[in-house]
């Protein structure tokens, strides 16, 4: 049995009446004061709660010289780990709003998007900050630390970019692309309702 395992089995026989969502480690947007999201991450260190402060280099000029920075790719969201029973850790941070979700509940965040989070903060991937975007052509890009990843193809000054989306926040990434690392996302099939199929074949 492994650790994660354990911790969930010895939580439910301490909580029975808890349900499961309240007991099982999930991945959360955290919704922070403006600007504070550092100061939010450093507060977590000192929680040891597990998160990730997607950053993106960017040089800005001050005064008589260039300033590298690193800053928030999402702009007032840090995301967490932790069971919802334990959220009094994150929301009880002074720059913390709230976790975001639907009315009062949090919303869990898809594992498959902390993965491509996790792969652009540890390799580097040249990614920037965009307008939430999810109409458009969908393409899906085929090389480098981002593969198998969709988004919408856009051009900027002669170049092609890919906007990946992350639906729950509403926020968006652009990444550069070229022609040889992109191909046409295929449409999603629709399923068939059977019982339909069965009424109008009797009709």
């Amino acid at each position: 049995m492994t650790s994660a395992a354990a911790n969930l089995k010895a939580a439910k026989e301490f909580s029975p009446c808890l349900p499961e969502a309240y007991i099982q480690p999930c991945w959360y947007a955290a919704y922070t004061s403006a600007n504070h999201e550092k100061r939010v991450a450093e507060q977590l260190v000192q929680r040891s709660i597990e998160h990730i402060l997607p950053l993106y280099a960017v040089s800005r000029r001050w005064k008589d010289r260039r300033v590298d920075l690193q800053l928030p790719l999402f702009p007032g969201y840090v995301f967490v780990h932790l069971a919802l029973r334990d959220r009094l850790l994150v929301s009880g941070i002074p720059s913390v709003a709230c976790l975001v979700g639907a009315g009062r509940m949090p919303t869990p965040v898809a594992e498959e998007e902390i993965a491509r989070l996790r792969r652009i903060v540890g390799e580097g991937t040249g990614v920037q900050p965009h307008p939430y975007l999810t109409v458009g052509r969908r393409v899906r890009i085929t090389t480098g630390a981002l593969a198998g990843y969709e988004g919408v193809l856009i051009r900027r000054r002669g170049k092609k970019r890919v906007v990946l989306s992350i639906d729950l926040i509403r926020q968006s990434m652009v990444v550069d692309a070229d022609e040889f690392s992109i191909e046409p996302a295929r449409p999603l099939r629709t399923q068939k309702n059977p019982a339909a199929s069965a009424e109008r074949k009797s009709a």
